[in-house]
């Protein structure tokens, strides 16, 4: 999958308001109202992850849990990190 050109991404960056980029990186933290709701969250993303066949790097840290997406193999963000991020964000929404 090619990387995202600048334009591309700032395209995509405001659908997806929830989350920020850092780079090539673009992040969403979250935070429950238990750890276990958290690694409750996570354990439903899981699945679509491997669906998707797309994985983010996540951080639990106490009630906040941070999903962290990019494309290692492309070397930064494509169009699969922002469809990921969008399906993060339905199940919040749920």
């Amino acid at each position: 999958m090619s990387r995202l050109t600048e334009s591309e991404i700032n395209q995509r960056m405001d659908r997806v308001p929830h989350w920020q980029r850092d780079g090539s990186v673009i992040s969403r933290t979250v935070r429950f109202d238990t750890f276990a709701d958290g690694i409750e969250f996570v354990r439903r993303v899981a699945p679509m992850a491997d669906e998707m066949d797309h994985h983010p790097d996540i951080d639990v840290r106490y009630r906040n849990v941070t999903f962290a997406l990019t494309t290692h193999d492309s070397g930064g963000l494509t169009a699969r990190d922002f469809a990921l991020a969008s399906e993060i964000d339905k199940l919040l929404a749920q």
